[in-house]
């Protein structure tokens, strides 16, 4: 069974789960119900209309040629849980769907890795690459010959343009806009409406209209 028509599981209960069912529902996939401790551990049976199967624990009833995953836990400017949870069930055999909005525009050459997620009214243009497990947000922007890592956060509203890199587990804040042909290390941090005019080193965070780095 191919990964397209395998229902769907949510791992997570927040706000960025909901943009995923919302996601979901409106390209079509099934989706089978959430895995999510919080939820199991107060009895809920069920959260946005859909099944609460329990805790992650319930997978074990349902194997990975069963059902693919998709990850609920949004991407924190310096956490490490989605990043996680993916490495570990990618590593017992689940699958994790591409999702991209059908409001979005990829461009048909563009490569997106296993359980990108690209949200409603973003832009994917041609030569592009986003790693593994990397989001691009509501309405973010990624020009052309951009190359994301993996496990990269592009916010709603942030702005890459052409031939940006952005190393594994860096985050681009919302609105803020990476000039061209620049790169952003390995988790470092480009924060909410920050211009970036050089390149900025492995977790290094910059801040403000004066591009204040710490």
């Amino acid at each position: 069974m191919s990964t397209a028509v395998r229902p769907l599981v949510l791992l997570g209960a927040g706000g960025h789960a909901r943009v995923l069912v919302a996601l979901a529902r409106a390209a079509g996939y099934p989706v089978l119900g959430v895995c999510d401790p919080a939820l199991a551990a107060d009895a809920v049976s069920r959260w946005e209309d859909l099944d609460v199967l329990g805790d992650d624990a319930a997978l074990d009833r349902l194997p990975p040629d069963r059902v693919a995953l998709v990850l609920g836990i949004g991407q924190l400017a310096t956490g490490t849980l989605r990043e996680r949870l993916y490495t570990g069930w990618s590593a017992k055999g689940y699958d994790f769907p591409a999702l991209v909005h059908p409001t979005a525009w990829v461009a048909p050459d563009v490569a997106l890795g296993d359980g990108v997620q690209v949200m409603a009214g973003a832009v994917i243009q041609p030569g592009c690459e986003i790693g593994a497990n990397s989001i691009v947000n509501t309405r973010a922007g990624v020009d052309h010959d951009c190359h994301l890592g993996r496990n990269v956060h592009v916010a709603p509203g942030a702005n890459l343009c052409g031939t940006v890199t952005v190393e594994d587990g860096a985050f681009i804040g919302a609105g803020a806009t990476v000039i061209q042909g620049l790169r952003v290390g390995a988790r470092a941090i480009v924060g909410a409406g920050v211009t970036l005019v050089r390149d900025l080193a492995p977790a290094t965070t910059v801040v403000g209209a004066a591009n204040q780095l710490r």
